[in-house]
């Protein structure tokens, strides 16, 4: 162990970064048991147990955030998880390095983007009156209409979105799943007659079924985590009744009306729900055979 102090020391700055900005934290979701404020501090507030909890289970508007959180994740989970699939097995049949490299390129290029970009760029090309949509919904005589705004197509836009953004990234995991399966076998395969699409489905997916079910597994835990970035872009008065959701609630509850120890409550149910989740879904996968990340 002496021989490697120098490889362990290299973790220290990794362990001090946790410390300081994961775990440490961690110890202010007591004001979700508190009437926080900040002129007294977490010391100084007074605690009034689960109020703020109860607050949030008996508002109206809970309903709300749980059923457009949990249609947009579903949506997710059905719609995105599976494009990076289908891209890597569509990218592990082509057979031009070049072409390839090309195709990989460019599917992973959105991942770079902020979401401020993407969601301008479909906001010029759908919303400007000049835009590409605009012109084309024109030029076949059609009326000109916004799609951003219309309530009706937010979680079309949110998955397409999605999709163009983090498929590429996705499909970084998944090639790497599939360079590892063994040659040997498609040979054998062949050898026995087995088309293409045969090779795919008894040789391919059973040898990364392991990689999609982790990634699952991971997916499932952050269902009521959409990420707020994303969903604020596209917040506006119009579609407020299908677009706000937990993350965004925590935001507009916590920082702008200064609800400090209501919107770590609803944090706090945001993590516990995910934690129960990724727990269920690693019992679930271990139970069929899998190994589960836990």
């Amino acid at each position: 162990m002496m021989m490697d102090r120098w490889l362990y020391l290299m973790l220290l700055p990794g362990v001090i970064f946790f410390l300081l900005f994961k775990y440490g934290p961690m110890w202010g979701i007591v004001i979700a048991f508190q009437d926080y404020s900040p002129f007294l501090g977490m010391t100084g507030s007074e605690w009034v147990g689960m109020k703020h909890f109860h607050r949030l289970f008996t508002d109206p508007t809970f309903f709300m955030l749980l059923k457009n959180t949990l249609l947009l994740s579903l949506l997710n989970i059905a719609l995105v998880f599976p494009m990076p699939i289908i891209f890597a097995l569509m990218l592990n049949e082509v057979r031009t390095a070049k072409f390839k490299r090309i195709i990989q390129t460019l599917i992973y290029i959105p991942h770079f983007m902020s979401w401020v970009i993407i969601v301008g760029i479909f906001y010029v090309i759908f919303e400007m009156q000049d835009g590409v949509f605009q012109e084309v919904m024109a030029s076949i005589g059609l009326q000109k209409f916004t799609i951003m705004m219309d309530p009706d197509l937010l979680r079309p836009m949110y998955v397409l979105q999605s999709i163009w953004k983090d498929t590429g990234w996705g499909t970084i995991i998944y090639l790497a799943a599939l360079a590892g399966v063994d040659p040997q076998l498609y040979e054998a395969a062949r050898m026995d007659g087995a088309s293409r699409m045969r090779q795919v489905w008894h040789i391919t997916l059973p040898c990364i079924r392991s990689t999609i079910i982790i990634l699952l597994i991971l997916k499932i835990g952050d269902i009521l985590e959409l990420g707020f970035e994303h969903m604020f872009l596209l917040l506006n008065p119009l579609n407020r009744g299908v677009a706000e959701i937990f993350d965004t609630y925590v935001y507009t509850s916590g920082i702008v009306q200064g609800a400090f120890s209501y919107s770590t409550a609803v944090g706090l149910f945001k993590s516990f729900v995910g934690l129960v989740l990724v727990l269920a879904a690693n019992k679930l996968s271990k139970k069929f055979g899998e190994e589960g990340i836990i």
